[in-house]
């Protein structure tokens, strides 16, 4: 019998365990600063296809104003479009490297996940082992028990 009660208090340690790790996870996703969400939030949307849409029919606009508009109401002549390649390459320039800091935190986050499954993991296998232990145990009481029935038979 005390077998079966130091495997019931490891059970019960188990599962204190396991409530922690996913507990550091779900905190370490909710302790980022105001910048760093700033950053997770552009670099979500940015890598969307409504951005793509967003800038593609910005793009089309534009060239489209300055090839076929009259030629008074052009301000960005056609063919160089200066002002349009300064205006694309400041955008490009200020979201790089938001976009980086914001894959930084996806990553740093994704490793956490991949870091908390597998203590996860290796705690699911502690538990499958306790419980075997516990059935093999019971496995030994009822077979005693038929034993003992069918000595007395």
């Amino acid at each position: 019998m005390a077998i079966l009660q130091n495997t019931a208090i490891s059970i019960e340690e188990l599962r204190k365990q396991r409530k922690s790790k996913l507990k550091e996870l779900i905190e370490a996703k909710h302790n980022v600063s105001g910048l760093n969400k700033l950053a997770l939030w552009i670099t979500e949307h940015v890598g969307s296809m409504g951005f793509f849409i967003i800038i593609f029919i910005w793009t089309a606009i534009w060239l489209s104003w300055n090839m076929l508009a009259p030629k008074d109401a052009r301000f960005d002549p056609y063919p160089a479009f200066v002002l349009w390649l300064f205006i694309s390459n400041m955008i490009q320039l200020f979201l790089m490297p938001l976009i980086m800091v914001g894959q930084n935190l996806q990553s740093a986050h994704a490793d956490a996940r991949a870091e908390a499954d597998f203590e996860i993991n290796k705690q699911a296998e502690l538990e499958i082992e306790t419980i075997l232990q516990h059935l093999e145990y019971q496995n030994k009481i009822i077979l005693e028990i038929l034993d003992k029935i069918n000595d007395k038979k």
